[in-house]
């Protein structure tokens, strides 16, 4: 029997988030049976920004982004080696 790759569930608040000149896809996902949430960041060039944590909601994950957003700005999600959040890791 073949293995199937898990079903993917999105959550309705990823969304595209613009601000100060800069453009990020914000991605929260979860696999069908598990009940925790990943939040994804992916900037105009393609580098990806992962929590390293889960979440319990999917709201919590996107609060998570809009924290991060108020304490250290966009430019976080820039590809600046220097500038990375704590807590999260860059592909």
């Amino acid at each position: 029997m073949a293995d199937t790759d898990p079903t993917i569930i999105e959550s309705p608040l990823s969304r595209t988030v613009s601000r100060d000149g800069i453009t990020v896809r914000v991605l929260i996902y979860r696999l069908e049976h598990d009940p925790k949430w990943a939040l994804e960041v992916v900037n105009n060039i393609g580098t990806s920004t992962v929590w390293d944590d889960l979440f319990d909601t999917d709201e919590a994950a996107f609060e998570a982004f809009t924290q991060t957003v108020a304490i250290e700005g966009m430019t976080a999600f820039l590809d600046d080696d220097d500038d990375v959040p704590e807590g999260v890791t860059r592909h």
